[in-house]
């Protein structure tokens, strides 16, 4: 058991969320999870002894409230983002991923903790590398993307929130640590075979594939394993399934 261990959970009733939740308990690593509507959560996972449910609106949640979520917690996770829906796409609040990473960092510099508090984002292949990094990407499809954010608020609000983390939080502060998983076609299956890469190994145009249970499979890592997160520590890694999968 990873007691030593205790994760911040956002997103815990999402499919990818949940995925990662049943996953760090399965490990023996304590999880707090906070969310909108509990009756939501498995029983399975509502009912763990390692879970613990806070049921609130993290957005409106004060400072305080949250500062004192974050305490005894090494790790934040978050899973969070828009349903594929009108209202999910179009509706409010339309920055929530962003909005959500800059108060977890508030609440890191209202109440530092002896350690750097390590943050997990969930994002996408959608998102570009700061200074054009994922050499993969050419102008055209720069281009396509930026229309794209312009037309949908979720694909500008991961955007936003991986360049608030890279330009505002950047690599190596001292009280906040971070790695933004960038995952390609989200699907269904069970852990199999999974490549992690730098940068970007396909085209949006020709989009590659990874299982939600890879993607909550690395973020586990990430917790669990110290040597996984410092390879990965203030990157962007792309997370596809192997070619065997």
């Amino acid at each position: 058991m990873n007691t030593e261990r205790r994760v911040l959970l956002l997103g815990a009733t999402g499919r990818t969320g949940g995925r990662v939740a049943a996953q760090l308990l399965e490990r023996g690593v304590a999880v707090r999870a906070i969310v909108r509507s509990a009756g939501r959560l498995p029983t399975d996972i509502a009912q763990h002894p390692l879970i613990e449910v806070v049921e609130a609106d993290l957005l409106m949640m004060p400072t305080g409230q949250l500062v004192g979520q974050l305490a005894g917690c090494d790790t934040v996770i978050s899973c969070l983002g828009h349903n594929i829906s009108a209202r999910g796409l179009f509706g409010q609040p339309h920055l929530l991923v962003e909005r959500s990473v800059r108060r977890v960092h508030e609440a890191v510099e209202v109440q530092p903790s002896a350690a750097p508090v390590r943050l997990i984002l969930m994002s996408s292949v959608s998102v570009n590398l700061p200074e054009h990094g994922d050499a993969r990407r050419g102008s055209g499809e720069r281009a396509y993307l930026g229309a794209l954010r312009a037309v949908l608020p979720p694909a500008r609000d991961n955007q936003r929130a991986a360049d608030f983390l890279a330009h505002e939080v950047g690599p190596e502060d001292g009280q906040l640590q971070w790695v933004a998983v960038r995952p390609d076609t989200l699907i269904e299956g069970d852990v199999d075979e999974y490549v992690v890469h730098d940068t970007l190994v396909a085209s949006i145009f020709k989009p590659d594939r990874t299982r939600m249970a890879h993607v909550a499979h690395f973020m586990c890592e990430l917790v669990t394993d110290d040597t996984t997160w410092e390879r990965w520590r203030g990157r962007m890694p792309v997370v596809v399934d192997a070619p065997s999968s």
